[in-house]
C-alpha cells in the first residue's frame, strides 16, 4: 500500500462547492495536480510550495493558508486553502482522497 497522494478535493467552504484534482503530467514534463473540470493546476513551485499557479500571468491564485513551504511533503498539504479570483476571495478545505 502506498501514501502517494493521487486524488484530492478542494472543498469550498462557503457553499460546499467541490474541485477535484488527479496527479497528472503536464506539458512540461513536471508533475501537479489537475482539475477534473478544466486546465487548472496545483503545482510545486520551489518559493511558494504546493500553489495554484497560472502561468499565462506568473501569479499565484490560491494556496494553503497554515503550512509554510518548508513544511509541505511531496503532495498539496490537507487544511485551509485560500484562493482568490479577481476581487474575491474563498476558503476550501483540500481533502486527500487516496
Amino acid at each position: 500500500m502506498s501514501n502517494e497522494v493521487v486524488r484530492f478535493e478542494l472543498r469550498r467552504q462557503s457553499d460546499d462547492l467541490v474541485y477535484s484534482f488527479v496527479r497528472a503530467r503536464r506539458p512540461d514534463g513536471s508533475s501537479g495536480f489537475k482539475r477534473a473540470d478544466g486546465d487548472y493546476w496545483i503545482v510545486w513551485k520551489p518559493d511558494w510550495g504546493w500553489v495554484a499557479w497560472d502561468e499565462p500571468s506568473h501569479s499565484c491564485m490560491g494556496r494553503p493558508w497554515n503550512v509554510l513551504p518548508a513544511q509541505q511533503g511531496p503532495a498539496p498539504p490537507e487544511g485551509d486553502w485560500v484562493s482568490r479570483k479577481g476581487a474575491k476571495s474563498y476558503v476550501y478545505s483540500l481533502v486527500h482522497l487516496d
